[in-house]
């Protein structure tokens, strides 16, 4: 039972009833240290229902074929890249990945411009080091060297923000599985499970170009938006009220309908088109993604439940998606403008939408 004081505890607790249900009923072969056949990770990210009852919530919502490849990459001797603009849930789908293949997300870099590559390989306990010399007790190990020593997946956040130099510690890793010490005249050899799964954003292309022996070691797995307007809602509107329970927020959700006009607007200033196709519209230069709207629901949800009668309305809404829109006091204002002047504001039932966002604008 995870604490229920923690804000965000990490997948392998906040669904471990689901990960035990999909052990016990499991009967297909696993890889070697997998706590979960290929099949059950795939049920567990995808959801569906077990022969005992028991109901696995979707964590993914989108193609199932991509989550397989992604599940496949795990099983043989390549890496998995995620990539994608921000918010198509990389972070969410590799943490996910990682509970179900290993038991444990846990094992994790967070990749940084300033990311040194100790913490991809292995540092020292320095007051150790200077006591007794390089010896296996002052060796502080990675959750890289973690992993290959426990035949475990890792994580790496944000491959591409790390330099250059730092990344290409991978490679031998990758190929050789070995992690040499040369201070200890030793290496560590992953144990069978061992893999990594890596996330990039796409919009830091060209910040920190993976070298082409790194990106060979890759299979690079690209995460779309949601492809409907509905498959886009039940994102949101889950998230949300997952969000809400974690922060202890009064049970009233966001109504349906502020949730699907909030996504309306994110696509179609996303597309750069209404959603009929009929009018083309300036796209600002924000990314306008899932993540940005499960923010903007959540942040109204807050504002209505501690300063107003707990009913999410337009006006709870409106602050924070100008907020989101608007990036660019510039370009991206005009956009804005232009498209509450020729989309909102003709649109019947979005009259308080548009009073609200203009209220703000004034």
């Amino acid at each position: 039972m995870p604490d229920q004081t923690i804000l965000r505890p990490p997948a392998e607790e906040s669904y471990a009833k689901e990960l035990e249900a999909l052990r016990a009923s499991d009967s297909r072969p696993k890889p070697p240290n997998w706590t979960l056949s290929p099949q059950a990770v795939t049920t567990y990210i995808m959801g569906g229902k077990l022969e005992d009852g028991t109901e696995i919530e979707p964590k993914y919502y989108g193609s199932r074929r991509l989550i397989e490849v992604a599940v496949a990459t795990l099983a043989t001797d390549r890496a998995l890249l995620l990539t994608g603009i921000p918010g198509t849930a990389k972070t969410w789908v590799s943490e996910h990945l990682a509970a179900a293949v290993s038991g444990t997300s846990r094992l994790l870099v967070q990749g940084t411009a300033g990311l040194s590559e100790e913490a991809l390989r292995y540092g020292w306990n320095y007051a150790r080091l200077i006591a007794e010399g390089p010896s296996e007790r002052a060796l502080v190990p990675s959750p890289v060297m973690l992993a290959m020593q426990q035949g475990k997946v890792a994580r790496i956040e944000e491959l591409t923000r790390i330099p250059s130099d730092v990344q290409d510690a991978l490679i031998t890793v990758l190929s050789e599985k070995i992690l040499p010490i040369p201070e200890l005249h030793t290496d560590v050899q992953a144990r069978q499970g061992f893999n990594i799964i890596a996330t990039a954003n796409n919009r830091d292309k060209g910040v920190n170009e993976l070298s082409s022996a790194l990106r060979r070691r890759f299979n690079t797995v690209v995460m779309p938006l949601p492809a409907t307007l509905e498959e886009e809602v039940a994102i949101v509107k889950n998230r949300v009220e997952q969000i809400g329970e974690s922060l202890r927020l009064p049970p009233a959700p966001a109504p349906i309908e502020e949730i699907r006009r909030l996504v309306t607007i994110f696509r179609e200033l996303r597309n750069g088109k209404t959603e009929d196709g009929k009018r083309k519209l300036k796209s600002p230069g924000s990314t306008l993604s899932t993540a940005e709207a499960i923010s903007v629901i959540s942040n109204g949800q807050a504002l209505a439940t501690h300063f107003g009668d707990g009913e999410t309305r337009a006006a709870d809404i409106a602050g924070s998606l100008a907020g989101a829109v608007v990036k660019d006091p510039v370009q991206d204002k005009t956009a804005w403008l232009e498209y509450l002047e020729t989309v909102v504001k003709e649109r019947e039932g979005w009259e308080d939408l548009y009073e609200a966002c203009r209220e703000l604008l004034d």
